[in-house]
């Protein structure tokens, strides 16, 4: 005869019943919503990938040169090792500044400094190649680089020759609105200050006639490359950080007049005694 089961036991069936249920309905929900949320890690490949500000390329130099004379290889390779470190230090402050200054942030900040400072390198390497044999002339138009944005191409390489059909617009154009300034900007200069340098000319021995020209052409130069510092100055109010005039205007600067002061001594060099020292008036100051 069977015996009916106690009813402590029914009870007990149905509660292990009941709990396997709510397990089972419980991994249901868990595999559901695990099924859609998102892959940590492509949001974050995908941010990465939106906040990539793109790569500075500049034109190869070392391909461009001529034959260059044993006496000056040391030189020469110190300076082309000089434009991989300004291409590198370039990279990186644009990933520092992502998100700072206005939209010509990246030519006035960056690029152009840049192009500024790769002149100054690049006629070093003429000028060194130049006292063993023939300065090479029409390096300098190597010396603009170009933003290229993320997934963008049209280079061939870090150092590689750029496509000039997508390349950012150049410091030349800078250059050439500069030449064209009004009295707006000379007026508004008197606000954000004015860039002021060391006299060079006063400084000079006895120039022999046959570098007189050469050394007048390199002093109006300077002066040149003053008044587009302090319209730069005018252009650029408001951009970047505490830095940003040191960086991008002052620091340029000097670059420049160490090249052009350079070529001065040089010049009265030639026929004479070169002067030294002159290097000392190349760093210029903002007064406000």
């Amino acid at each position: 005869m069977s015996r009916a089961l106690p009813k402590y036991n029914k009870r007990r069936v149905v509660f292990i019943g009941g709990a396997a249920a709510v397990a089972l309905t419980g991994a249901v929900i868990a595999g559901t919503a695990l099924a859609g949320t998102p892959d940590k890690s492509s949001t974050t490949q995908s941010a990465r990938t939106l906040s990539d500000p793109g790569t500075i390329t500049c034109p190869d130099v070392k391909s461009q040169l001529p034959a260059v004379p044993a006496s000056a290889q040391a030189e020469v390779d110190r300076n082309l090792a000089l434009l991989d470190t300004q291409i590198a230090e370039a990279n990186k402050r644009l990933v520092d500044t992502v998100g700072q200054g206005g939209a010509n942030f990246v030519q006035n900040a960056i690029l152009g400094p840049l192009e500024d400072k790769r002149v100054s390198t690049i006629d070093r390497i003429a000028i060194a190649i130049g006292r063993q044999g023939t300065k090479p002339t029409g390096l300098d138009a190597l010396a603009a680089c170009t933003l290229n944005a993320a997934g963008a191409t049209g280079t061939t390489g870090s150092t590689g020759a750029t496509d000039t059909a997508t390349a950012t617009p150049s410091a030349t154009a800078a250059a050439t609105q500069a030449a064209g300034g009004t009295d707006d900007t000379a007026a508004g200069s008197s606000a954000v200050g004015t860039i002021s340098c060391p006299d060079v000319k006063s400084q000079l021995p006895a120039v022999p006639a046959s570098a007189q020209a050469e050394v007048d052409r390199n002093l109006a130069l300077l002066d040149t490359q003053i008044a587009e510092a302090n319209k730069r100055l005018v252009d650029t109010v408001g951009q970047g950080g505490a830095n940003f005039v040191q960086n991008a205007i002052l620091g340029p600067l000097e670059d420049k007049r160490v090249s052009t002061i350079d070529r001065i001594a040089i010049a009265i060099g030639r026929q004479g005694t070169k002067p030294t020292g002159l290097d000392s008036l190349a760093a210029c100051t903002l007064t406000k």
